[in-house]
């Protein structure tokens, strides 16, 4: 699921600056590991070509959204499963452009793009995947020492970027599932208690 959601945001990114800068047959905005391209030592020459990369940095579970139980209530049957996993990504988008008043430009329409829109749902973007109901951005501020530290992770020199949380993946194995009938009746020694349930 964690693919499909950024890989779907990957798109939508790519799209909103393919109207916006203008079509091109190379992609603006690409999903890579930014400390890889960094290791490798290579920068988009030009403007016009992609210097976009949207890289996953950290993986946080969503702890106070999370059902509990497990337990869930069908027409005629009792579902037990493990409870759903729901987490926020933080996805950092770079710009790897020698330009740097380019790269400056770039991540001002990356932050222009969320800004427009922010919140992606199965009723507005037909396209995303029918395992994510939804997705929801907000800018995520870094301090200095944060920013420093996660620089420092990465391996390289500072770039242009923006970071940004997505909420909210579901990671569930649904063939992972226990059912049972409701209980209609409990029979004591003494008697039968039928159940209310329909």
């Amino acid at each position: 699921m964690i693919s499909k959601a950024l890989s779907f945001i990957e798109e939508q990114t790519d799209l909103y600056l393919q109207g916006l800068l203008g079509a091109s047959t190379q992609k603006y905005a690409v999903l890579g590991n930014i400390a890889r391209i960094i290791d490798s030592g290579e920068t988009s020459e030009t403007e016009d070509t992609s210097g976009v990369i949207i890289t996953l940095v950290n993986i946080e579970e969503d702890r106070i959204s999370k059902n509990p139980d497990g337990i869930y209530r069908q027409v005629d049957k009792v579902i037990h499963t493990n409870p759903k996993i729901l987490v926020n990504l933080y996805i950092l988008f770079s710009v790897n452009l020698n330009d740097y008043t380019a790269a400056l430009s770039r991540i001002s329409n990356v932050i222009q793009c969320f800004q427009s829109n922010n919140y992606f749902s199965q009723a507005s973007y037909p396209s995303l995947d029918p395992g994510i109901e939804k997705l929801h951005l907000e800018l995520y501020t870094m301090n200095f020492e944060q920013v420093n530290h996660l620089w420092s992770t990465l391996g390289g020199k500072y770039l242009p970027s923006v970071l940004y949380k997505m909420r909210m993946v579901v990671i569930a194995d649904e063939a992972n599932q226990m059912g049972g009938g409701l209980i209609r009746e409990i029979q004591t020694e003494k008697s039968v208690i039928a159940s209310t349930i329909n």
